[in-house]
């Protein structure tokens, strides 16, 4: 999906999200959004890790 967007269309949502939110906001969301993905990715992690944990219990009983 985000493949098909190109630079031509990075270019455009990035000039939208500056004419929308305007200069002094957009480090916020930037932080924001950055943060939010880490979070997402240590979550996403966990489980992974979880449920690895949870093949090798299984395997050695």
């Amino acid at each position: 999906m985000l493949s098909n967007i190109g630079v031509p269309g990075l270019i455009l949502i990035l000039v939208l999200a500056l004419i929308i939110f305007g200069p002094a906001k957009l480090p916020e969301i930037g932080k924001a959004a950055g943060s939010t993905l880490k979070e997402f990715k240590n979550a996403t992690n966990d489980l992974m890790s979880d449920g690895k944990k949870k093949d090798e219990d299984e395997t050695e009983k």
